[in-house]
């Protein structure tokens, strides 16, 4: 079968295995072999020893580009397509391995030259309608993207990838009701089609259709598909409708937990009166919404606002800081700037007393001592 389909790859490109131009001595049967087994590169090499340059014909030219694409030698291989579009732009093949070539190279300008050319020359193809849409998706031209996906899904309406891509632009534009019938005719096609059955679970899960929503994704996950996405919103749409226990379970079961979903888990348990694990989950909740370096960037600023005298702000940050993350020094550093550089006494003393409330160590005496004279004498 590998055999006959490689025959057929040789017709179908027009290429003959009679062809005598500039061959010299070429075996067709090894040149199949080193494709069959996927031996492309030394397909190319083989091609490029028994072929003479200039080669013109349009045939040979396909023999090594091709082999040069598959090896993934792609500079030579667009070479070689740029020889036979330069003979015959309108060639649809050679145009649509160009753009194959530039998308590899993630140039997706030039892949959408040759393929608005392929489309301008073959309008019913829909290969080329499918590879623009996805390409002005990706580039957040949302009327492009519509307009291609629009044409493609005409031409092949089952088609799993372009029904997903096509429902996803119309849910973002709030076009439920096409959307829905694009999910529903390539569904009726494929009902088990997981990617078909997430679009659709989010489509349901952003009209706010929770219900419908759970249903789809119940059924994703009877099919084996329970991927955090599928999981968030099956949570969240029993959160919405009030079934909190399903809601907690379907939270807990997370892999990746977030802010969030610590908040929405926190609010269910609170709806069950469950308070002790509501307030658990509040604590989650905070954690996951403060950074971990927030203190960090408060000692940063409140450093870089005492070297430029601005004592009252460097205070503040100074503050915030602990409140993020209790340090014993840096009550010592709030005291002494309260006291040396604001001539606020009292406050000097409260930050002096903190700093000896958290039990400095002893390699602190020097400012243990500092603390305790100065306690002493602003007490007088």
């Amino acid at each position: 079968m590998k055999i006959l389909a490689l025959v057929l790859l040789f017709s179908l490109t027009g290429l003959s295995f009679g062809a005598k131009a500039q061959q010299n001595n070429l075996n067709d049967a090894l040149l199949i072999d080193l494709y069959q087994n996927q031996r492309f590169a030394e397909a190319a090499a083989y091609l490029k020893n028994n072929y003479l340059e200039p080669i013109i014909d349009v045939k040979i030219l396909s023999r090594f580009a091709y082999a040069n694409r598959m090896a993934g030698k792609l500079p030579e291989a667009e070479s070689y397509y740029l020889r036979i579009y330069n003979q015959d732009s309108t060639n649809i093949a050679v145009l649509l391995n160009l753009a194959g070539i530039q998308i590899k190279r993630e140039n997706d300008a030039k892949a959408l030259f040759y393929y608005e050319k392929a489309a301008r020359i073959d309008t019913g193809n829909f290969s080329v309608y499918k590879q623009m849409g996805r390409l002005y998706l990706e580039k957040s031209d949302t009327s492009a993207a519509l307009k291609n996906l629009q044409k493609a899904n005409l031409i092949q309406p089952e088609e799993a990838d372009v029904a997903s891509d096509l429902s996803f632009l119309l849910v973002i534009m709030k076009k439920f009701k096409p959307a829905e019938a694009v999910l529903g005719r390539a569904l009726a096609a494929d009902s088990s089609n997981l990617l078909l059955l997430r679009s659709l679970a989010k489509l349901e899960y952003t009209n706010d259709q929770f219900k419908e929503a759970i249903k789809t994704c119940e059924k994703i996950k009877l099919l084996g598909n329970a991927s955090g996405d599928v999981q968030s919103m099956l949570a969240t749409a029993y959160y919405m409708i009030k079934i909190y226990d399903c809601a907690i379970e379907n939270f807990t079961a997370l892999i990746s937990q977030t802010e969030r979903t610590y908040y929405l888990t926190a609010m269910s348990y609170k709806a069950l009166r469950k308070y002790k694990q509501a307030a658990d989950y509040f604590d989650k909740t905070l954690g996951e919404a403060i950074s971990p370096y927030t203190n960090v960037y408060y000692n940063e600023k409140g450093d870089a606002s005492f070297k430029t005298g601005q004592f009252e702000v460097a205070a503040e940050a100074y503050e915030k800081e602990q409140f993020f993350k209790e340090k014993d020094l840096i009550y010592y550093t709030l005291a002494t700037l309260y006291d040396r550089d604001l001539n606020d006494k009292k406050t000097a003393v409260k930050y002096y007393k903190k700093y000896l409330q958290t039990k400095p160590s002893v390699k602190q005496q020097t400012y243990i001592s500092y603390s305790q004279s100065r306690i002493s004498e602003l007490s007088k």
